[in-house]
């Protein structure tokens, strides 16, 4: 957004700014000093249109209200990519260099997170050397990590060092996602080695699409941030950069783990539905037996019970009984050579 020269223009401009901020989650003022004040709705048109050169700005916006994109794009000194961005369907962890600022997308999970692929979104961010612009859909874990971090007063001074923060809280947030995954995933294994199968696979199944969707879309992000530390804006210091591969190396150690963690899940997977195959293989093989002894019985008494002229031994005095030995005996020989066969 263009900032008009002309005072009155500036002056009209803020009075329509006050009209409606619409979808404003919150804004911060962080000075030099690290100490951050909370901006007020009515104190953001002066800081889109007059922003001190003394401090950096952090404006956070709510996508599910229906002006907010509107009102961005109207009001917000956002490029076209930006909006771009918000539009595609593909959502991969990015970082690009879009005139003299940063477009960021990042991943993260809800609030409240229960090992629900679908308990995951997206944050859009602009970043400049005094702005950072951030919007979401959906409130995010780590963006409130990095909130409390700036309330608690984190020395952050500049935008680069609020995006690596941000950076930083997703990695912890990963890494807590990973450790509870790996207790589960301890308790399922216990619960294995001790012949209680339950319904533990399907446990397994869900904590590994959860991992597999989280790697596919945060994946690409080690790479991104290497590419930026490749071509970075004149305006990030040498400090920031440095802070920026910390980052990407905590990122990708992460990112390890995960893999690791869902190839130990797939093990399991493997381990349990062997198990369920042989169990599966013994109860089919007893059934089997079970019929075969069970053949001679229903071929004779099918033979007998046909209420036809000419049955043997119909008035024989020990007919049953003979027929009851037949019977014995063919059931002997079949489970003989039944039991012989399984010990070779």
């Amino acid at each position: 957004m263009a900032i008009p020269t002309d005072q009155s223009k500036r002056e009209r401009l803020i009075r329509e700014l006050r009209v409606d901020t619409a979808g404003l989650v919150w804004a911060y003022k962080l000075s030099a000093d690290g100490r951050p004040e909370i901006l007020s709705a009515a104190e953001l048109p002066e800081v889109l249109v007059n922003p001190s050169e003394q401090s950096m700005y952090w404006l956070h916006f709510n996508l599910s209200q229906a002006s907010t994109e509107k009102w961005l794009r109207d009001h917000a000194p956002l490029p076209p990519e930006f909006f771009e961005a918000l539009q595609q369907g593909s959502r991969s962890t990015r970082i690009d260099q879009v005139d003299d600022g940063l477009i960021a997308v990042v991943n993260d999970v809800l609030h409240g997170f229960s090992f629900d692929a679908s308990e995951l979104s997206t944050l859009w961010l602009w970043v400049t050397p005094k702005l950072v612009i951030s919007a979401r859909r959906k409130p995010l874990k780590s963006v409130d990590r990095l909130r409390q971090a700036v309330q608690g007063g984190a020395p952050i001074q500049t935008s680069v060092e609020l995006l690596t923060h941000l950076l930083r809280d997703q990695a912890d947030v990963l890494i807590g996602i990973v450790r509870d995954t790996v207790a589960k995933v301890d308790i399922i294994e216990d619960e294995l080695l001790a012949g209680r199968l339950d319904a533990k696979r399907g446990n397994l199944g869900s904590l590994r699409r959860v991992l597999v969707r989280l790697q596919r879309l945060m994946a690409p992000e080690p790479a991104a941030l290497f590419r930026l530390l490749q071509r970075p804006p004149h305006w990030i210091t040498e400090a920031d950069l440095q802070d920026l591969r910390q980052s990407s190396e905590e990122f990708s150690a992460v990112l390890t783990d995960m893999a690791s963690l869902q190839e130990r899940i797939k093990l399991l997977q493997e381990e349990i539905a062997a198990m369920i195959n042989e169990r599966n293989s013994r109860s089919l093989y007893t059934l089997t037996v079970f019929t075969v002894a069970a053949l001679p019985v229903n071929m004779i008494a099918g033979m007998f019970g046909m209420n036809v002229a000419g049955i043997p031994l119909a008035e024989h005095t020990h007919g049953f009984w003979m027929v009851v030995g037949v019977i014995a005996s063919v059931t002997s020989l079949l489970l003989w050579r039944l039991r012989r066969r399984a010990e070779r």
